[in-house]
């Protein structure tokens, strides 16, 4: 296929150019700046130049492509206005994507997070939440998923709130990001809050099988780690800088602290059955150990 991607040069865009590129697809994908042009040419794909709020460029690079993959959001989401200005944007972004691939019986991937269910892991089978400071995300995936019945192979990928490579990335690199500043390695509440993870790389894998293969409408979970305590993650941030572990107000967070808060252990027992998805690379707390 030749495919079009937005958020090319992410953690987990970069690893899904890579793997895309690896399986034989080509790649056109967004580039907003000239660095990220140069990152993309470099790694072998084909560039269309643009932001995620260009619309009418979302439109092109979709009608030139067999298949879509939807990962750009915006990174100014570190105030609640901020993060619902990258909501909204990624929103647009993909209504103009579906909408230029009605009756095609074209994929597109879309990305979203997975649920929170209470007392349990959540599974493929749960909705997502319509409620909360992400709820925006929510509705948009549901509207795409909704296009299978008007001819879009619609799907999507829930990702856990880490999404890993080298010991960045995710919730787990925000923690170790506030560790830096404040000198303490902080969690809110407790910490026996379970949080699941993947590696970028092995995300990677399944947004290019969820593209081949996962029928219209469906959603899988890009889930290898089901869920580790915050304050096991903490505890390795903390060893790896030299920092103290404890407890912090959840405020300390901004507008994620309540979601930081949240026991949410996710499971992917039926993407793995499914789909044939097997995680091969290093879990968080390991892959937590080449943070410096």
């Amino acid at each position: 296929m030749h495919v079009f991607v937005t958020g090319g040069t992410g953690t987990i865009g970069s690893a899904v150019v890579a793997e895309l590129l690896g399986g034989g697809h080509t790649v056109l994908a967004l580039a907003r700046s000239d660095r990220s042009e140069q990152v993309l040419k470099d790694a072998g794909a084909q560039v269309l130049r643009g932001g995620l709020a260009d619309l009418d460029v979302l439109r092109s690079g979709a009608a030139q492509s067999d298949g879509v993959i939807s990962l750009a959001f915006s990174p100014g989401y570190d105030s609640p206005e901020g993060l619902a200005a990258a909501i909204a944007e990624e929103s647009a972004a993909m209504a103009a994507l579906g909408d230029e691939l009605l009756g095609s019986d074209r994929p597109i991937v879309a990305v979203s997070g997975t649920p929170w269910a209470p007392g349990r892991a959540s599974t493929e089978e749960d909705p997502l939440p319509l409620e909360g400071p992400v709820a925006g995300r929510a509705r948009s995936v549901n509207a795409l998923l909704a296009l299978a019945s008007r001819g879009v192979r619609a799907t999507a990928v829930r990702m856990p709130r880490t999404v890993h490579n080298q010991g960045q990335g995710g919730f787990a690199g925000l923690l170790a990001d506030q560790a830096r500043r404040t000198g303490v390695a902080g969690y809110p509440g407790d910490g026996s809050q379970r949080w699941p993870a993947v590696h970028a790389l092995d995300a990677a894998v399944l947004f290019r099988l969820a593209l081949e293969s996962a029928p219209a409408g469906t959603a899988w979970h890009a889930v290898a780690d089901e869920g580790d305590a915050v304050r096991d993650i903490a505890a390795v941030i903390g060893r790896r800088l030299g920092l103290p572990t404890g407890t912090v107000p959840e405020e300390n967070f901004g507008p994620f602290g309540p979601i930081f808060a949240m026991d949410q252990p996710a499971s992917s027992a039926r993407t793995r059955d499914a789909l044939g998805w097997r995680p091969a690379h290093p879990g968080l707390l390991d892959d937590l150990e080449n943070i410096s």
